[in-house]
Order: C-alpha cells, then structure tokens, then sequence
C-alpha cells in the first residue's frame, strides 16, 4: 500500500542528499528535513578510489557502483549548475619493499588492470615503486550538500526543524549521529580528522600512501588525511590530529606547506563497513553506513531504496540490513 503521506528523509548528509534526487527523478512526493545542512557528510574527503586498502584490492562490489556514481554526479552538476565532479588520476605509493611485492604481484590481475592507467607516473623518492590508477577522483562533498540543499528549499521541500519521534513514513538518513543514537544496534564508528593545506606541489594527480592520502583541490589548496579514532566520537580537531597529518603531509608532498583548515568528523561504519538499507529493530527506514566510501556507494544505493520502497522491489540481500546479524 502506498502512504497516504509523502515519505520524509530525515538527514540531508550524502545519504539523504542522494535519495532527495532520487525521489525527484521518480516523481515520488516527499519531504526532507535537516537543521544541520550535511553533518558529517560536508567533511568528506570525498574520494573516488577503484583500489583501496593495505592489500591493494578493488573497492567492495566496485563494478555495481563505480559507474553510477560517476554518472550521477555528473547529472547532477549538470542540472544544478556548478561542478562537483573531479577526475584525477591516483599515484598510489609503496613505503617498503614488502608492501610494493604485494602491490606488483597483483598488477597482472584482470581485476587489477582494468583500473591501471594509460601512463604511469615515476615513482618519488623515497617510495619502493608506484602504480597509477585511472578512473578516480574526488567529489566536493560540501558544495554537492549545499547546492542539493538550495535546490530543495527552491521546491518547498526542506525543512530546517527538529523531531522528535520518527513518523512510520520516515527515512532515517543521519549517518554517524543515528548509529551512535543505536538505531541499527553496535557500530563501529570513527572519527576523522583532515587538514587543508596551500603549498606549491603538483596538482595534476591524488596521492595515496603511508597510511594517508593527498587530493589537490585547486589553487594550490590540498585535503590531507586522515586518523582513524574509535573512542574519542566527538568533532573536535586536535594537536594528535596535527601532528599525524603533517606527517603523511611531509611524506607525500613535501615539507613546506601551511595550514589553512582543520576539520574533524565521524564516519558511519557498520559491519564490514558496508553501506545498508532496509528497516531496523523498530520499523523505520534505514539508509546508513556509508563509511568513508559514501560518494562511491550513496547514489546507487539510493536508486536500490527508491525501488524498494517505491515499487517494491528489494535489492540483493548483500546490501539488506538484517538486525538480527
């Protein structure tokens, strides 16, 4: 049966930022409602990285999101006016001989090669080896918030309110804030911590390495990150923060830069820090976990809920949440 009342999104974050255009493209009715334009979410680095992790292995089921996150973040710059998209290649760095025989060992790979890039970039001193992958970049998380959000007031259909019960047609898109609050039982968040910086470095390519990464951003300002802190779940910046940032600053970079910004925020993570939807314990509609990949897996997890909801068809069970596991 369909609801008699528009659904209402709760939280305007990647989730629910991804979900409010979704129901606009389908013409479903809803409402959304958020007083904190983003939360987290406008903190993100926002990186598009088809190979991640110390094992250097494609991102978790790549192949059914890459794409469609590319593609629909392009419509969306396309149809609000102002970019958000930013295609770069990744150098993708070896600090020890060990982890640069795991990094080459792979790049034979099928899965591997597909995401190598044409033209592969000399390796810095000081690094084992490097390999460049093509097809990444990063997402201007903050501005895609702000100009969904402006979109939205345009239409009537944001409100900046509180609530303080969830109705039954309600949505819950509140990230790390819902899973501290317990609604889809223990979590695994952390927080993280990223600076800004301006310094006179390459900026034709991301740099991932010695546990960290480095995105140019334009006009010689870089996004450098990041800690990873389970017990301290607050967004609070700190001097450890700093001090371990500049570190993989000087590693990747180099040692002259300055501090422009620094921005602290909680991932959501969940299980194997994949993203779910479904309802919880209590009935409501979730949209959550997202980690720190939300840009990859947000729109097409989206369009997943949009045609559970909408049309009734459920998604596979790999992207179900269960609160019984």
């Amino acid at each position: 049966m369909r609801h008699l009342h528009p659904w209402l999104i709760v939280g305007q974050g990647l989730a629910g930022s991804c979900l409010a255009l979704e129901f606009l493209h389908r013409k479903i009715p809803f409402r959304i409602i958020d007083p904190n334009s983003g939360g987290s979410s406008r903190v993100a680095a926002g990186l598009l990285n088809p190979i991640t992790g110390k094992n250097f292995e494609p991102s978790w089921r790549i192949d059914d999101f890459h794409d469609l996150a590319i593609s629909f973040f392009t419509k969306t710059e396309n149809s609000l006016g102002s970019k958000i998209w930013n295609p770069l290649p990744i150098l993708r760095l070896a600090s020890s001989q060990k982890e640069w025989e795991k990094i080459s060992s792979k790049l034979t790979s099928p899965n591997i090669q597909k995401w190598l890039h044409p033209n592969q970039l000399p390796t810095p001193p000081d690094f084992f080896g490097s390999v460049t992958l093509d097809h990444g970049g990063w997402i201007n998380t903050a501005k895609f918030i702000d100009i969904t959000r402006q979109h939205l007031l345009s239409l009537g259909l944001l409100e900046t309110a509180t609530i303080d019960h969830s109705p039954p047609n309600a949505i819950l898109c509140q990230g790390a804030a819902g899973l501290i609050e317990n609604q889809l039982g223990p979590h695994r968040c952390a927080k993280g911590e990223i600076l800004t910086v301006t310094a006179d470095w390459p900026q034709t390519h991301i740099r991932i390495g010695v546990g960290g990464w480095l995105i140019p951003i334009g006009g010689n300002r870089f996004r450098i990150g990041s800690t990873y802190d389970w017990n301290h779940l607050d967004q609070t910046p700190t001097s450890h923060g700093t001090e371990h940032i500049s570190a993989i600053a000087r590693k990747l970079g180099g040692n002259n830069f300055q501090i422009i910004d620094h921005l602290a925020a909680i991932r959501p993570i969940l299980r194997r820090s994949q993203p779910l939807i479904g309802k919880n314990s209590s009935g409501n509609w979730i949209f959550n976990a997202l980690g720190s990949k939300g840009t990859l897996y947000a729109p097409h997890m989206a369009s997943m809920l949009s045609s559970w909801i909408h049309n009734h068809q459920p998604p596979h069970p790999d992207f179900i949440y269960n609160p019984i596991t």
